[in-house]
């Protein structure tokens, strides 16, 4: 295989997030375990919505599909670094690297739309409760985590192919646990200022534009919070919504969290351990953060589960 021009790829060496071989097996261990989490916890999620016609409404119709996507998310880096742990071997293929990275991107852009289009499901449910089932109607759903998925798609297969027009340097040790994109460019031979310039130009645009719908989205929540007139039903109009917040700043606080340590920092084994908190710590603590706060669901894992 000859990516880019010409320069000859057989591997990259992913060095993991310790070089110490006797914390290997308790990092697998530890590994392992918030993997299953994930995976079950998030799997519950969707079989109890699905199993419920309580729940068949669009706030839970985008929260199994959020679910979907936490699984898919940990399960592009954390599998392959079992393996790689497991096996006592850091090499990932370079076509395995591209597929992974490829991945990545698509379910953390899928993830922050869908935060994105659950906090509008909020707004209109808050701030237009007579109109909801109108304005959110299955086709308007649909249609939301249809166009997701396409921009998602679309802009991992951009990343990736813009990607694959380089050429590598002879040391392809990449000082991570998985192949993210900015340590993957460090790595390039050939000339990445266009693949930087579209890299920080997709961040500032998918991570502020997201953002500032939901802070919008929020403050006219707020706002229509503030005008009811009984504490109870505050609460009860702030309780439909608390889960949604608690995971939007769970992901966009640990995903600034790394961003700005690794630039604090300059510590490539730092970041990596950083990376942790939104790559395997989030996906496992959403459906403890939508189970434990919402009755609903409660109510529905306890039906499924004494089935």
């Amino acid at each position: 295989m000859e990516p880019g021009n010409g320069t000859q790829i057989s591997d990259f060496l992913l060095l993991g997030l310790s070089q110490a071989l006797e914390l290997q097996p308790p990092i697998f261990g530890l590994f392992l375990s918030m993997y299953l989490i994930t995976v079950f916890g998030n799997l519950l999620i969707i079989l109890a919505i699905s199993s419920d016609s309580h729940l068949h409404t669009p706030m839970y119709f985008f929260l199994s599909n959020l679910s979907l996507v936490d699984i898919c998310f940990t399960s592009t880096t954390v599998p392959k670094m079992l393996v790689n742990i497991q096996t006592q071997s850091k090499v990932i293929t370079y076509e395995g690297c591209i597929t992974q990275m490829y991945f990545y991107t698509l379910f953390v852009v899928l993830d922050n739309f869908l935060l994105t289009v659950m906090a509008y499901d909020r707004f209109v449910a808050i701030c237009h409760p007579l109109h909801y089932m109108v304005i959110m109607n299955p086709r308007l759903c649909g249609l939301l985590i249809l166009v997701s998925w396409m921009i998602s798609v679309l802009i991992s297969l951009l990343h990736s192919l813009m990607v694959l027009r380089l050429s590598f340097c002879s040391d392809l040790e990449i000082p991570h646990f998985f192949c993210e994109l900015n340590h993957v460019l460090e790595l390039a031979c050939s000339d990445t200022f266009l693949n930087n310039i579209m890299l920080y130009f997709l961040i500032v645009l998918l991570g502020g534009g997201p953002l500032a719908g939901i802070l919008y989205s929020y403050s006219k929540i707020v706002s229509c919070i503030c005008g009811i007139p009984s504490a109870q039903g505050k609460y009860k109009a702030f309780s439909t919504c608390a889960s949604h917040l608690s995971a939007v700043s769970l992901f966009y606080g640990t995903s600034l969290g790394v961003y700005l340590s690794s630039a604090a920092t300059q510590n490539a084994h730092s970041s990596a351990t950083a990376s942790v908190m939104y790559t395997v710590v989030t996906p496992m603590l959403n459906p403890f953060i939508y189970s434990l706060r919402n009755n609903d669901i409660k109510r529905a894992l306890q039906r499924f589960l004494g089935r």
